[in-house]
């Protein structure tokens, strides 16, 4: 019976592999859209945000191994469609004060996500970068009125 499991898990798992998921790792995409900020706050989106909220997502080894790969790429997908940092200049005005609206709750409450927290702790936001990212953002929806 244990040998039959593992028989149709390891069977399921190989054929699972071939599941294509569609969202490529990188697409090129013009500088002039992508966000224009301070070099810390740059650093501090680039170290904590792009690998979901831009086009410039770097997949771990694990992306290619399902199911871990479907969550992986899902989380992108879905990041992207909240807020891509990359396009956020070809963004309306309005779309832009949507996000900046919903920034300050997005970072104390669930971003970055902790399922990638657990394999990128170094996208940990401290205090102080989550402090500088909300200042950052009231003070760009003010400039944005």
């Amino acid at each position: 019976m244990l040998k039959s499991f593992w028989f149709w898990f390891l069977l399921t798992f190989m054929a699972i592999q071939f599941i294509p998921i569609d969202v490529p790792a990188y697409i090129k995409t013009s500088k002039k859209y992508e966000i224009k900020a301070p070099q810390e706050i740059m650093n501090i989106l680039k170290n904590s945000c792009y690998d979901c909220h831009s086009n410039q997502s770097t997949y771990p080894w694990y992306d290619r191994i399902a199911p871990a790969s479907w969550f992986v790429k899902n989380h992108v997908k879905n990041g992207r469609k909240v807020v891509n940092f990359s396009l956020w200049n070809n963004y309306e005005v309005k779309k832009q004060k949507f996000f900046l609206n919903k920034l300050e709750k997005s970072i104390v409450i669930r971003m970055p996500m902790p399922s990638y927290l657990w394999l990128h702790q170094e996208a940990t936001l401290s205090s102080k970068e989550k402090k500088l990212l909300q200042e950052w953002g009231n003070n760009l929806k003010e400039k944005l009125k």
